[in-house]
């Protein structure tokens, strides 16, 4: 019996895919198989991880959108505690579905996981109390290769679910808050991106 299902082409963003684990679960607990190549391999998930990373961050948090430049990372990312709502973005040149993003909660309780391929910034917000972010990539992390897109860029209009707040054109976390009145927290970097018509300039794109 299959350990995993598969669902494809997330928003009509070809490569992006949910896995949702088969949980074998009774009174005592639960058990499921977080990754297993053979079945990631047959999902068309063909890549060779040689990473895990983990991070926790508080309510309000948002970190993104990255990704590397020269040395892209396809990720497989999953919550073990809490809630985030996690977004990809595609920047493939050529594709068709470039500067389309999409989004899927993450929670621990869904243990659902989301596949990027490589070329697609990613961010998430965290939307629990806590959480706990764990994540596959193939390939390292490359000093002085990171970059950005920035968060709130309008031309990519990314819904971030129970955030409000005014677009002041730049992506300053000012003026932004949760639904329940915790402020939205994103590092210095994160708020110094360009939007993605200036990434396209910088790449002739």
């Amino acid at each position: 019996m299959a350990q995993i299902t598969v669902e494809n082409d997330c928003g009509g963003i070809q490569g992006l895919k949910i896995v949702t684990p088969n949980v074998h679960g009774d009174d005592r607990g639960y058990f499921m198989e977080t990754y297993q190549k053979q079945e990631f391999t047959g999902a068309g998930i063909d890549v060779e991880f040689v990473q895990d990373n983990q991070s926790s961050s508080k309510k309000g948090v948002l970190r993104g959108l990255h990704f590397q430049i020269h040395f892209p990372q396809s990720k497989l990312v999953r919550v073990v505690n809490g809630a985030v709502y996690d977004v990809a973005v595609d920047l493939r040149p050529g594709s068709a579905t470039f500067g389309k993003w999409f989004g899927v909660l993450l929670t621990a309780q869904n243990k659902k996981q989301f596949f990027i391929p490589r070329n697609f910034a990613h961010g998430f917000l965290v939307l629990s109390d806590d959480a706990e972010f764990c994540y596959k990539v193939d390939d390292f992390w490359h000093p002085n290769d990171e970059a950005g897109i920035a968060w709130n860029d309008p031309e990519i209009g990314i819904a971030w679910p129970q955030l409000t707040g005014t677009y002041a054109g730049t992506p300053s976390a000012q003026g932004y808050r949760l639904e329940d009145g915790t402020p939205l927290t994103l590092s210095d970097k994160d708020q110094k991106w360009s939007g993605i018509t200036a990434y396209r300039k910088e790449r002739n794109l």
